[in-house]
């Protein structure tokens, strides 16, 4: 727990900031906190015309993890674009389940290319075992055909981010006994690894199709 007396000191540097850089420095330091404290500020800054602060802002919701998430998602809809696209950050950064929808939606729709690669990337890192063991398999199969649609994407590092969030989609599938998911990822990796017009795809994907390979041998030789 983060002294009081410094907590309100860090939210007035955010309020009285007179300049970008200012705010940037004085968000940078609320951050630093990882207090639950600072989490309706920082969602706050998402909204301020001052990049530099949004990303100090979403780094320090993710930091913050599970309670920033449900003030995140209890707030989106009423957000602006730019404050909703920052806020879809966090959510894909901290992996809390309860976001899965609005990151697969933002993955495969958003307008912003760096949108639609976080989220790709952040549905290889969903906190799958927060989630329902009932709910769980059909979550995954959604978030992998998902992506399968995103390695289609016109934007290269978009694909790049389909590639990196497949790969943590198959390994969570390999730990929990998913195995009937993986088929259709490699044959998706397996195409980018071959035809991919970008040759960071094609080393990424091969190098998914290693990884994912390697863990699926590692979980069988630990049944047995």
């Amino acid at each position: 727990m983060v002294d009081s007396t410094l907590l309100e000191t860090r939210l007035q540097a955010v309020e009285s900031a007179d300049s970008a850089q200012g705010m940037v420095d004085a968000v940078e330091a609320l951050a630093e906190l990882q207090d639950t404290g600072a989490t309706d500020m920082l969602i706050r800054v998402l909204g301020y015309n001052n990049p530099g602060a949004a990303v100090a802002a979403v780094e320090g919701l993710i930091k913050i993890g599970t309670p920033a998430a449900s003030a995140v998602l209890a707030q989106i809809d009423g957000y602006n674009y730019g404050a909703r696209a920052w806020a879809l950050r966090v959510l894909a950064g901290i992996g809390d389940p309860r976001g899965l929808d609005l990151v697969r939606e933002t993955a495969a729709e958003d307008f912003s290319l760096s949108v639609r690669r976080a989220a790709a990337r952040g549905l290889g890192a969903i906190q799958w075992e927060k989630m329902a063991d009932a709910e769980r398999r059909e979550a995954q199969m959604k978030a992998r055909d998902t992506l399968l649609k995103v390695l289609e994407d016109p934007e290269w590092v978009v694909r790049y981010g389909a590639v990196v969030g497949l790969k943590g989609v198959a390994a969570a599938a390999v730990r929990y006994g998913f195995d009937d998911l993986i088929a259709p990822v490699l044959v998706g990796l397996g195409d980018r690894a071959q035809q991919d017009e970008t040759p960071a795809v094609q080393a990424r994907a091969q190098w998914a199709l290693v990884q994912i390979s390697k863990s699926s041998i590692s979980e069988s030789s630990v049944e047995q």
